[in-house]
This record gives C-alpha cells, sequence and structure tokens, in this order.
C-alpha cells in the first residue's frame, strides 16, 4: 500500500498538535496548579432523608455562625423544599444533594449555578444582591421579590417540573 508523502506529513502534524495538546494540559495541571476540586463530600444517595443535614426537618434556611445556610434536596422531579426566603446583601452557603439522578441548579438572576450530582454534596457560596434580583423576579406585596430556581440539566420525562421559589427580601 502506498501512502503519498503529503498524506504522512499531514498525519505526522496531527499527531504533533495531539501531544502538544497533552503537554499543556499536563502543564497546566502541574505547573500552575490547577486541579479538579480537592473538597469532594460524598454522601450515600441511597440513605440520603436518613442523613442529618438532609433529612426532612433541616431543609430550607438556617442561621449557622456568621452566615445562613440553605439545604435543597433534588430529586426526579421535584425539589425539597418548594421555597427558600433568603435575604439580600447576606452571606449564604447553598448546600444541595441529589437522592437520584444528576441534576442542575440555577437561581435566576444571581451567580448561583452547579451540577447536584448524585453521591456529592454541591455546595455555592454567594451573596444575592437585591437589584440583580428586582430585575428578573416579581416583586411581591410585601417588598420581597421571588425568582424561579429551577432544573437546568435534563433529568427524565418529569423535568419540566423541576422547579422551586426563592423569595429574597430587603437586607
Amino acid at each position: 500500500m502506498h501512502v503519498h508523502p503529503l498524506e504522512k506529513r499531514w498525519a505526522w502534524i496531527a499527531v504533533g498538535l495531539v501531544v502538544v495538546m497533552i503537554a499543556m494540559v499536563v502543564y497546566t495541571a502541574v505547573a500552575m496548579s490547577i486541579h479538579p476540586p480537592s473538597h469532594v463530600e460524598a454522601i450515600d444517595s441511597n440513605r440520603l432523608h436518613l442523613t442529618k443535614e438532609f433529612a426532612e426537618d433541616n431543609l430550607g434556611v438556617r442561621r449557622e455562625g456568621d452566615s445562613l445556610v440553605a439545604r435543597i434536596v433534588m430529586a426526579r422531579y421535584h425539589v425539597e423544599p418548594p421555597e427558600l426566603v433568603l435575604p439580600a446583601n447576606t452571606p449564604i452557603v447553598l448546600r444541595a444533594a441529589s437522592a437520584d439522578v444528576l441534576h442542575g441548579l440555577h437561581v435566576a438572576g444571581t451567580n448561583i449555578g452547579t451540577q447536584v450530582v448524585p453521591g456529592y454534596v454541591s455546595e455555592v457560596h454567594t451573596t444575592i444582591s437585591f437589584d440583580a434580583v428586582s430585575k428578573v423576579g416579581v416583586a411581591n406585596p410585601d417588598g420581597s421579590v421571588t425568582v424561579p430556581l429551577y432544573c437546568n440539566e435534563y433529568c427524565g420525562l418529569g423535568h419540566h417540573s423541576m422547579w422551586a421559589r426563592v423569595r429574597v427580601t430587603p437586607k
């Protein structure tokens, strides 16, 4: 079998590019200390409701130290609790777990957006800007603003019903 010299040259160029890209990935991982997240918190998704942290009585918003901690469980096809009440301009730690499949958690008008992977706890540290959510949310008579919290990873036929509400109150 005869291979044209021009084809050989392009094959070597393609192999060379692959080697250069692999070398760049290795360099950034080693020399620049770019690694996957090392604080991975595992949890048993099958026994999620039996854990102290994600038991039904402990879901929602609680004050712990200087910040608020909001706990959410995402399961096919609902979010628990169905509403979170969070104050604006306050440090918030959002902890989420999945009881079944991969979910995505997104809160409109905020920087909250993460994947909720079964077997792991997803944690987001944020402060919600009242001005930002006022632009995308629905104003309530009490002065608060309601924005949607929804799943942005397709999780099955009932994916469209994977949502909850976040009511943001002025500080």
